[in-house]
């Protein structure tokens, strides 16, 4: 009777999470399947969504990566990442990807920023510029969660801001450059378009909304 009980309190305390239980279960080449870029006019530019946040396994992923920081859901996104930027007509030497930033209330809490995390493992893997310091949050937000879209984009209207352009962010943003700035799931697209709205009055002049689902 004790063997069963204690046998009880295992599975509940080391239960797999069901996320947890379809992204163990599911290989890299059966996720990259699930990549299916197109573009949404949400934001100005359209914003390209990578894959369908409808799908159960895309779902999982996502929920993996942003509430539990793992690390397979990490690697998953980024080669979803990598082979949208290898199967587009980019010169990599020219593209800077910024990640959304979190604020710094919620990156305490959860230790991590998921995005960031993606974007890391994309940009060691082929050798694109990373910039995670160039667009900065001036201000916490509410959780866009619950809001509908005219307060998601009052909730967000100048929350970023980017950093003067020097050595340590980016290259002076002319022409030549492809700012790529992403966010792992964008429903209204205000969150991507402040980012880029705060990019723009930083004076970067070309900027591709990315979202992985949608």
């Amino acid at each position: 009777m004790l063997q069963l009980f204690l046998k009880w309190i295992q599975d509940i305390l080391f239960s797999t999470r069901p996320d947890e239980k379809i992204l163990c279960n599911m290989t890299a080449n059966e996720f990259l399947t699930l990549l299916e870029p197109h573009s949404v006019p949400i934001t100005r530019p359209e914003t390209i969504v990578l894959l369908p946040l409808h799908d159960a396994r895309v779902r999982a992923v996502i929920h993996e990566a942003k509430y539990h920081g793992n690390q397979k859901a990490f690697n998953f996104l980024a080669m979803a990442l990598n082979k949208y930027i290898q199967n587009s007509d980019f010169d990599f030497t020219s593209v800077r990807l910024v990640p959304i930033p979190l604020s710094k209330t919620r990156r305490k809490e959860r230790g991590f920023n998921q995005v960031e995390e993606v974007v890391r493992c994309t940009a060691s893997e082929i050798g694109i510029s990373l910039y995670t310091k160039l667009l900065v949050r001036t201000r916490d937000t509410k959780s866009q969660v619950t809001l509908p879209r005219r307060e998601r984009e009052e909730n967000m209207h100048g929350a970023f801001t980017c950093l003067p352009i020097n050595e340590n962010t980016a290259p002076n943003p002319d022409s030549s450059f492809l700012y790529i700035v992403l966010d792992d799931v964008a429903t209204t697209g205000a969150t991507l378009q402040a980012a880029i709205d705060g990019l723009r009055a930083g004076g970067v002049t070309q900027v591709l909304p990315l979202a992985l689902t949608h």
